[in-house]
């Protein structure tokens, strides 16, 4: 993950320095305000990539000396069917649509995006991740 996130670092330089330069020429809020966004994106990414790397090390794959046999097997937990992606994505469609027609629908879509954001952050809170295929079945 170390070679991504300097990859994404690299990513969220050059929108810094293109937000900047752009900035400074264009006298365009718009597309400065994009590209300021673009690199926090990219920033985001690579921090979290970073953080992964330092928790984990490095994977197998990151090896040239790696065999097969150490990256066989579960590699992460994906989980089961879910609703909270539909209720998050109601919520995004909510709050768009309250731009347009009004404050109360924007806050209505905010209280449903936040209630499918909780619901995807908890939903697996009590799950042990020992990094082992477990015995029993997921539910």
């Amino acid at each position: 993950m170390k070679t991504e996130a300097v990859l994404f670092a690299g990513v969220a330089v050059f929108f810094a320095v293109t937000a900047a330069s752009y900035g400074w020429f264009a006298n365009d809020p718009a597309g400065t305000t994009v590209l300021i966004v673009a690199f926090l994106m990219a920033s985001l990414v690579s921090f979290f990539l970073t953080v992964q790397y330092r928790r984990r090390g490095r994977r197998p794959q990151d090896r040239k000396d790696a065999e097969v046999a150490p990256s066989a097997g579960p590699i992460e937990f994906l989980p089961p069917d879910s609703p909270w992606p539909i209720i998050v994505a109601t919520g995004f469609v909510i709050v768009a649509l309250g731009v347009v027609f009004g404050l109360w629908l924007a806050l209505i879509g905010v209280g449903v995006l936040a209630l499918g954001v909780l619901g995807m952050v908890l939903e697996h809170a009590g799950r042990q991740d020992s990094g082992e295929p477990s015995a029993e079945r997921p539910r």
